[in-house]
């Protein structure tokens, strides 16, 4: 099960360029204008054989000029709530500054395995200027560079030390995992409920590390499957405002843990930008979808032209990955609420479709050759077999080409949309390589 990690500290100090740094991925640039993409402050990292997920809770704060102290502190309360290991980043060429020390009074409380990690530490005459950081109570300072690198790998080696060994599955194997996800007030716990209903006798539960998912096991009514719940559903939200970050760390671990992620959407408010921060998160870990609409009890105008209208939006936002179930239900009133959960099975097999070579190459090489790769520079690109890879954790593609560099994503999108057309692949990602033949 994946650790997660927080990078916390006042803004400024380098929390971004460390998080760009542990995911190596150059594309996380934090613009300074509100709203921009959220979902890149979530990413992994490995080290040693060992992957765990980390958050940069800077990104969620809003108008990055003008950033209230308190808003710094509720970042640091949630990450606390939420994190396995906290990396406190300082700067060493400003010293310990009150914010700091607020910071450091909330980490000691919490009892949680913290780094303190003095960043922008460019030479070996600054690593002196650390020492003033012992003055958080946090233990020694861990001097590094974000930018060059510096240091980096002795944090990564620290950092593994700090992390819970990872638990060994209890869970049966073969059988799917269902994350219901969504922002606050969205309908979580009655969906839970609903599902759950009184017959706690033929429920059990499975934990994994204190902050780790809970799993419902549920076998009635000819289903049987693992409800993925963080233990945050459960308990009362301690952290009122900054919903958003709230419930996107909190998705995270649910979505990781599961096969099948069924995202929640309220009818009464349409999708909103937070609904697509958790789509991304999704999206990003490969997660088959089922999109359930609730509330649908609240509105009043149901004709087919409101549903299409709503389907269509949704899968507008949601582009270029359309192909994914859409159902409208109520958990007050359970209505449609086995719809959701026959849906999710469904989905959940579509992850395990395999298709003969033979069936694949009749189908998609006259489609191929009807509408061919665009050529590139004056060389015409020709794909002459394709076929499925085995053992894969998604249905995954490869087609094989001479010059594989020149096809290009929109092509690629089309062989998966021609794909989807032929085989039902609903709600689920698949994966299109192009190779040398």
């Amino acid at each position: 099960m994946a650790n997660l990690v927080a990078i916390v500290g006042r803004p400024n100090v380098g929390k971004s360029t460390l998080f760009n740094r542990l995911t190596k991925s150059r594309k996380a640039i934090v613009s300074e204008h509100a709203g921009t993409t959220r979902d890149r402050q979530y990413g992994k990292c490995e080290w040693n054989g060992r992957e765990f997920s980390v958050v940069d809770t800077g990104g969620w704060v809003v108008n990055s000029e003008d950033i209230f102290e308190e808003e710094i502190r509720k970042q640091v309360v949630i990450a606390t709530e939420e994190a396995d290991v906290v990396l406190f980043l300082v700067d060493v060429t400003t010293g310990v500054t009150d914010l700091d020390i607020d910071v450091a009074k909330i980490l000691r409380r919490s009892k949680l395995p913290v780094i303190v990690v003095a960043n922008k530490t460019d030479n070996n005459i600054q690593r002196y200027d650390s020492y003033e950081f012992y003055q958080l109570a946090l233990g020694e300072p861990l001097c590094i560079s974000a930018a060059t690198g510096s240091g980096t790998g002795d944090l990564l080696d620290l950092l593994l030390t700090k992390l819970s060994a990872d638990i060994a599955d209890e869970l049966e194997e073969g059988i799917p995992r269902f994350a219901i996800v969504g922002r606050p007030n969205v309908g979580k716990s009655s969906l839970v409920n609903a599902f759950i209903g009184e017959d706690r006798h033929i429920v059990t539960d499975v934990a994994g590390t204190t902050r780790d998912s809970i799993y419902t096991r549920y076998d009635k009514f000819g289903f049987d499957f693992y409800l993925v719940d963080t233990a945050g559903i459960r308990r009362k939200n301690k952290v009122t405002e900054d919903l958003e970050f709230y419930s996107v760390m909190r998705s995270i671990r649910s979505i990781e843990n599961s096969d099948v992620c069924i995202l929640m959407i309220d009818a009464t408010r349409g999708i909103e930008a937070q609904d697509m921060n958790i789509f991304q998160v999704i999206q990003r870990n490969n997660k088959s979808l089922v999109v359930v609409v609730n509330k649908w009890d609240l509105v009043e105008d149901k004709d087919q032209i409101v549903v299409k209208t709503f389907e269509n939006a949704i899968r507008e936002r949601m582009a270029p990955f359309t192909d994914f179930p859409i159902i409208f239900a109520s958990a007050l009133t359970k209505q449609r609420i086995f719809k959701v959960l026959e849906t999710a099975k469904q989905v959940y097999l579509n992850r395990t479709t395999r298709i003969g070579t033979t069936k694949l190459n009749e189908v998609m090489l006259p489609l191929i050759e009807a509408f061919p790769p665009p050529s590139m520079k004056g060389k015409y690109i020709k794909i002459k077999y394709c076929s499925q890879l085995p053992d894969t954790k998604i249905p995954s593609f490869v087609f094989y080409a001479n010059l594989p560099q020149y096809v290009k994503e929109p092509y690629k999108r089309f062989l998966e949309n021609k794909i989807r057309e032929n085989w039902t692949l609903t709600g689920c990602p698949i994966n299109v390589f192009v190779r040398q033949k």
